[in-house]
């Protein structure tokens, strides 16, 4: 089962024991899988229904839109994502300021235990919600017993003695370091959405044809070029990624352009991801085309010797 509610008004009834658990879950990491897997484990011992609660946008976008951050993965990607981690409902919900004006008491009682029938809650250690973040965890532990629904305290997923988190992940997609965000993130960080037309250089003036992404992500890694693997319509194919503002050419606005190895069809107008795996080199204005065609080779050919060590 799985069912996506994108309205309160869309639930008639409350679903079947639910065990939920309410978060942001930007990036979709190894803490957020965690949490997402003791849901699981207490919906199979209790009969219930594995249910995730999100909002869109994100709440900061709303609340401090000078301060939001820069989401890891787009709004679109954000379900496939939770139920490929087997989650049964999820609620991603539309996030404003007059919902943010909530009481956290309400929340609880009105939103999470009469409309969607909550009997148990898995919550992050660092957990606030409600007007003014004014609920907490101790205030869910008082409301659930008197209100007969679990609170489970779930610890956070350390790596290398730190704390999985989205703002350090953040930090590493931005400073180009593809491989540790990838332990973070249990995958690859990625880029999706549409080919669109490009200026050309790529084919006709340096030889090597590169599909120009659009990405629904506003979230970019630190420019240079980047082994990749893409995954198209047809199947999967690896390659390498541009992302800068081709000084080499005076480019004005920042692109993410790929050749594809190996690859000879059309891709425009095809949604396509771009799952980077490990930065080459930074961003380079080179003398002209000549010289920028031979360190492109050079490019394609270590970022062949790579694969073999990082697929």
């Amino acid at each position: 089962m799985q069912i996506l509610i994108n309205d309160l008004a869309q639930i008639y009834q409350p679903f079947p024991n639910p065990v939920l658990t309410i978060g942001n879950f930007d990036g979709i990491h190894l803490g957020h899988q965690s949490l997402f897997q003791k849901v699981r484990e207490r919906a199979r011992a209790t009969s219930g229904t594995a249910t995730v609660m999100t909002f869109q946008p994100h709440p900061a976008a709303v609340l401090r839109p000078a301060k939001a951050p820069r989401q890891i993965i787009a709004d679109e990607n954000k379900p496939e994502l939770i139920f490929g981690c087997g989650v049964e409902v999820l609620l991603l919900l539309p996030f404003s300021w007059e919902f943010a004006q909530i009481p956290a008491r309400d929340f609880v009682q009105k939103i999470l235990v009469e409309k969607i029938g909550m009997k148990e809650i898995v919550i992050g250690y660092d957990y606030t919600f409600g007007r003014k973040r004014e609920g907490n965890i101790e205030l869910l532990k008082e409301l659930g017993a008197a209100g007969g629904f679990a609170v489970h305290i779930h610890p956070p997923v350390m790596v290398k003695g730190q704390p999985v988190s989205s703002t350090r992940i953040r930090e590493l997609i931005l400073s180009g370091a593809m491989e540790e965000a990838r332990a973070l993130l249990g995958r690859p960080f990625s880029l999706s959405g549409r080919v669109i037309p490009g200026q050309n250089i790529g084919r006709k003036v340096l030889g090597f044809p590169t599909a120009n992404l659009e990405p629904r992500e506003k979230l970019l890694p630190q420019r240079g070029v980047y082994i990749v693997r893409v995954e198209t319509e047809s199947g999967a194919y690896y390659g390498v990624t541009n992302v800068g503002f081709n000084p080499t050419f005076s480019g004005k606005h920042i692109s993410v352009e790929t050749y594809l190895f190996d690859f000879d069809q059309t891709l425009y107008d095809q949604l396509i991801t771009v799952c980077f795996l490990k930065r080459l080199r930074g961003e380079k204005t080179f003398a002209g085309p000549e010289a920028l065609r031979a360190q492109i080779q050079k490019d394609v050919e270590l970022a062949r010797e790579c694969l073999s060590q990082i697929k």
